[in-house]
């Protein structure tokens, strides 16, 4: 199966890989977002001899013994026996002093929970050959805050990792590279189901519609991935139902504190707070605040930031029985395929467009760099109406606005007027616009408005 993408990520690896000294790598982030097949690849591309051992959730010894048999045919030895966990590493670092040697732990956070003291094992046996050892030791795990843990002053492994890579989702272009054969709007629509996890992307077939995948994947009973939100969940919290709480009203579109609390059946604040901060950690939850008033927490807003579990709260969980009743075309016909296409999509390509404008802004081809970029927040004094601008971005010479319309039609010139209006009408101190369609543009004669089809995002 070809690798797409994390290109950054295999060149950082690469180059630790090929360093004499002795390495220590730490590689984590959530569940489905590639990280195995991340150092799988960089393994494959290397031509040091490798040892690659996923950590199971069991007993001390057996995780000795599955890894000693391991290294017993990598070095075509007889079986061989170790006492304990450091025993068996400490062979590897010794392994290492004649010749370059890797070796992978994923899932280390199993191995750290069976084992008294991992961490400081693994900073004696680091420390010990450190001047002698060319092993090159990746530590992998899905649990963020334990992997990020090692990280900390009070850590035994303090100082001693050489390179840290926390792999985040793909962008929405990345993402692109597992669906090329579909047409540029079929692209977006896809991205806003399956989101930059490349688990989920694999499984999209180029030879169905949108909707067919869709339906196969996710909207259907007993569909790939219909239990797959609550499994992750399963396997992180220990209560799901707040958690379920906090998705679907969330998905529903109350986005502020208050408004969450009101509208789920949570008992109390330190519960709500407690969850939300639990399903940040997990980066399945985003806390935004608009970036001219970024310190007011009553415009501060929390947001599904995965896109799987948005569509599955918005569309499945909430409509659960209903799917489970009827004909799968039908389901997606009634109570998806309609607000999917007005509402659904088009609240992605504002993140899409976003994402583009942070690409062009890193890559160094704007005219003006810009520092921030979020939603900005506004009082119309004109029609005492308040809201927020989805697309914003704050540089030197001040603010930049932005829409993204996936509409059939083209966006026109009257269209481009009455945005540009509502913003004068704000008093954001605003000297560029600029405006992304799904259809194209037709007969805009204004200057100095910046206009990006939906070509251009893909290009």
């Amino acid at each position: 199966m070809k690798f797409w993408g994390r290109v950054k990520e295999q060149n950082k690896l690469q180059k630790m890989l090929s360093k004499k000294q002795q390495q220590l790598a730490l590689v984590y982030g959530r569940r489905r977002v590639g990280k195995s097949e991340l150092i799988k690849q960089c393994l494959r591309d290397s031509s040091l001899k490798s040892i690659y051992y996923e950590c199971k959730q069991t007993t001390e010894m057996n995780n000795v013994e599955s890894l000693a048999e391991l290294l017993a045919e990598a070095f075509n030895y007889p079986p061989l026996a170790f006492k304990n966990i450091e025993a068996v590493l400490n062979f590897f670092f010794k392994q290492a002093q004649h010749m370059p040697l890797i070796l992978v732990l994923d899932e280390y956070p199993y191995l750290r929970e069976a084992v008294k003291g991992m961490d400081s094992i693994l900073q004696g046996l680091i420390d010990k050959y450190q001047e002698s050892s060319q092993l090159k030791l990746i530590i992998c795990g899905s649990y963020v805050d334990i992997m990020k843990s090692l990280l900390l002053v009070q850590n035994p492994l303090y100082g001693r990792v050489s390179l840290t890579i926390d792999l985040k989702p793909m962008n929405y272009r990345d993402s692109a590279l597992f669906y090329s054969s579909f047409n540029d709007e079929d692209k977006v629509r896809l991205y806003s189901v399956f989101g930059g996890i490349p688990y989920y992307n694999r499984l999209i077939d180029a030879e169905k519609t949108v909707k067919e995948n869709i339906i196969d994947l996710i909207a259907s009973p007993g569909a790939r991935l219909e239990t797959e939100i609550g499994l992750y969940l399963r396997s992180e919290l220990a209560k799901i139902t707040n958690a379920n709480e906090v998705f679907e009203t969330l998905a529903k579109g109350f986005f502020r504190y208050s408004d969450i609390f009101a509208q789920s059946h949570i008992s109390s604040g330190p519960t709500l707070i407690d969850v939300l901060e639990r399903l940040m950690k997990m980066e399945l939850v985003s806390k935004i605040a608009p970036i001219n008033d970024e310190k007011n927490k009553k415009k501060t807003g929390y947001y599904i930031s995965d896109n799987l579990s948005l569509f599955y709260y918005k569309y499945i969980f909430r409509y659960m029985s209903q799917m489970n009743v009827m004909q799968p075309e039908v389901f997606f016909e009634r109570y998806i395929e309609q607000d999917f296409e007005t509402d659904y999509v088009p609240h992605i390509f504002e993140d899409v467009c976003r994402q583009y404008l942070v690409e062009k802004n890193q890559q160094g081809l704007l005219a003006e760099p810009f520092e921030k970029i979020g939603r900005y927040y506004y009082d119309d004094s004109v029609n005492k109406t308040n809201g927020e601008f989805d697309i914003v971005t704050y540089d030197a010479k001040g603010y930049a606005f932005y829409e993204a319309k996936f509409r059939k039609k083209p966006v026109t010139q009257q269209m481009i007027q009455e945005e540009i209006e509502q913003v004068q009408r704000s008093n954001m101190l605003c000297y560029k616009y600029g405006f992304f369609s799904r259809s194209g543009f037709e007969n805009i004669k204004l200057k100095g408005v910046e206009l990006i089809g939906l070509e251009e995002l893909y290009r």
